[in-house]
């Protein structure tokens, strides 16, 4: 099964700040703010929501192709994901935009200050999905994530003129949707992803019910966090799913995309869904065992081990044979 994601492509500048922002406001100069902060801390981190899900995939085994548009920076990380089984060869560069950037800056009471730079992020809707077939051969699905409007768009009218299979994720992006385009990128999907909040919001800017959405997809997969998952379809009980129990997480970020990625290759190997949903949590739950997105390892024992503890024989009777590539 030949997945495509696209999607954002990005890099993360976080910062520490050792005071506390409100200490150097001033009630009577809020008007003319003029600040620096020293910081004592500076991350960078590899991130992106399609960056992040292709590489969950090639760390099971698949060979997830990115699509996305990125600067002339970009090619560090590149070679990263190459190196971790993911088909860059469709990502487009800029002549002159940078990689999107997110930055942001937190202080000891974990305010935080951010600002998020879309970069080359907006060329992305010159890319033609047509000639990333020619290149690749025919795709079992594309999963449509966050990235410029006007791509998410694109993308999902070409997959509807030619008839491949697609998911729609449009998570971040809902806030600057309106009514018609969230309807236009979530009508004909075969999965649709939200969480619970993305969810409510959805009905919200469509006007459409709960149900009227589910008559437009395939199913819909709700992400729950510490409750698990839920997966619903017309005339169909609801699949609730859940999550895996993990002791003193230690970073909730990305843990949605390795939801996705897990689910996905599930999918991909042909298993229920259900268990592709265990496997998304079981991925899910690996990821907040560490700091960033793409820091995380799957490692064979241990996530069979976290499958049998939380699903049962059944749940690993399905998937043992396709973790087999795992070290």
């Amino acid at each position: 099964m030949g997945i495509a994601v696209t999607g954002s492509i990005a890099t993360d500048h976080l910062m520490t700040f050792p005071g506390r922002f409100t200490d150097q406001l001033l009630a009577d100069r809020l008007d003319r703010v003029s600040l620096s902060f020293l910081v004592d801390q500076l991350e960078i981190r590899r991130g992106g929501v399609a960056a992040n899900i292709s590489f969950g995939l090639g760390l099971l085994g698949l060979r997830p192709v990115l699509i996305g548009a990125v600067g002339s920076d970009f090619e560090p990380y590149r070679v990263w994901l190459k190196q971790h089984g993911v088909d860059t060869d469709s990502v487009r560069v800029s002549t002159e935009l940078h990689t999107a950037r997110f930055l942001c800056t937190k202080d000891r009471a974990q305010n935080q200050i951010a600002t998020f730079y879309a970069g080359a992020m907006a060329e992305a809707r010159e890319i033609d999905l047509g000639s990333v077939i020619r290149r690749t051969g025919r795709l079992s699905l594309v999963m449509i994530s966050p990235d410029d409007p006007e791509a998410m768009t694109r993308h999902t009218r070409a997959c509807r003129k030619l008839g491949i299979p697609f998911a729609a994720d449009p998570s971040q992006q809902l806030a600057r949707l309106d009514g018609p385009e969230a309807l236009e990128l979530i009508s004909g999907a075969r999965w649709l992803f939200t969480n619970e909040y993305e969810a409510a919001l959805l009905q919200e800017r469509t006007g459409l019910t709960q149900q009227q959405i589910l008559n437009k997809v395939g199913c819909w997969v709700t992400t729950h966090g510490a409750q698990g998952v839920r997966l619903e379809r017309t005339g169909h009980d609801p699949l609730a799913v859940p999550a895996v129990e993990v002791p003193g997480a230690v970073d909730p970020t990305g843990v949605g995309d390795g939801f996705r990625a897990g689910f996905l290759a599930g999918l991909a190997w042909g298993v229920p869904e259900q268990h592709a949903a265990q496997l998304g949590c079981a991925v899910a739950a690996t990821v907040l065992d560490y700091v960033g997105t793409q820091e995380y390892r799957l490692y064979r024992d241990s996530l069979v081990s976290r499958l049998r503890m939380s699903y049962g024989p059944e749940c690993v009777a399905h998937l043992t044979a396709h973790l087999r590539e795992l070290t």
